[in-house]
């Protein structure tokens, strides 16, 4: 497994994450064979949040399933992240909901404490100034090692370090071959005759790169936010075919050659996939012997249905 170091961070972590939003749907042996295939693959990054599964059950099952796995706690990175609150619909970044979600995190996830916290979403409310007392009492009393963020524009964040005193490690975003206006809007800047020159996100990439903030990329095989994959999806046959290509060149699955094309940019980005079929998280672990050259990337790039200005 390719492994990177996160500036002020973790060391020598997994370029691929085990998400484990889709958790809850399986049983404790189940959910103990995705972490020990995910470990076996040579994962030992898994990413949680208070809102995956209903009162944090994807927590739950992970903290049930893990002492059945023979890996030590110290051998695997836990991320969770906090904010987002279904039930009362809405995201919620004061002092009390982070502490008191660390605190169900921990205890659903049966260890004692977190390797990382991310922020999850922005909570259009939030006081920096509050947040900032909650991570110093989080690393104070040992609850949470390293902090982040999840889904945030630049400016926000510069708020936030006016007052955090810890650093902010890590930048959740979403980017696919068929999202991937993280990576490619400014290729369209000053050109009016596409929807792709409109700035989304505030430069993050950029932004990121800058302030040696990690991103980690979330849904990389999705369409949209929700709506499947684009593998073998009828609808991208010309992203299939050229996938297909470098696959059988690699020998490996599409999807692994999909997760290398993020893996291939030089800002040194993780990679979160979600599924909870060991077959699927060894052929996406491959994705880190796939060989992508410069050509290549755009090749997948234009396949996606981009087009060069």
């Amino acid at each position: 497994m390719k492994t990177i170091s996160i500036v002020n961070g973790p060391q020598d972590v997994s370029a691929v994450i085990q998400g484990c939003m889709r958790m809850p749907a399986l049983s404790q042996k189940e959910a103990a064979e995705v972490i020990r295939t995910a470990y076996d693959s040579g994962i030992n990054f898994f990413d949680h949040a208070t809102c995956y599964g209903k009162n944090g059950e994807a927590e739950t099952r992970f903290g049930e399933a893990f002492p059945l796995t023979g890996i030590n706690r110290e051998d695997i990175i836990l991320q969770s992240k906090c904010g987002i609150c279904p039930e009362r619909r809405e995201f919620d970044w004061t002092k009390e909901n982070i502490l008191s979600s660390v605190d169900g995190s921990l205890r659903r996830l049966n260890v004692e404490y977190l390797d990382v916290l991310l922020l999850h979403r922005p909570d259009l409310l939030f006081d920096p100034e509050e947040v900032a007392q909650a991570f110093d009492m989080l690393v104070s009393s040992g609850k949470v090692r390293y902090f982040g963020v999840s889904n945030l524009m630049p400016m926000q964040i510069e708020l936030l370090k006016k007052y955090v005193k810890q650093p902010l490690i890590i930048n959740q975003l979403q980017l696919s071959l068929e999202q991937s206006q993280l990576i490619d809007q400014s290729f369209y800047m000053n050109n009016k005759t596409t929807e792709l020159s409109v700035s989304r996100d505030g430069s993050a990439l950029d932004y990121c790169r800058l302030n040696d903030i990690t991103i980690q990329a979330w849904s990389p095989l999705q369409i949209g936010m929700f709506k499947g994959t684009f593998i073998g999806n009828p609808d991208y046959p010309e992203l299939n075919k050229a996938l297909s290509v470098i696959a059988e060149r690699e020998g490996v699955s599409e999807a692994a050659v999909a997760i290398a094309w993020i893996l291939r940019h030089p800002a040194k980005m993780q990679a979160i996939i979600g599924t909870m079929d060991p077959a699927h998280i060894r052929d996406a672990c491959d994705s880190v012997r796939v060989t992508i050259s410069h050509h290549d990337w755009y090749e997948l790039y234009l396949a996606s249905g981009k087009f060069l200005p």
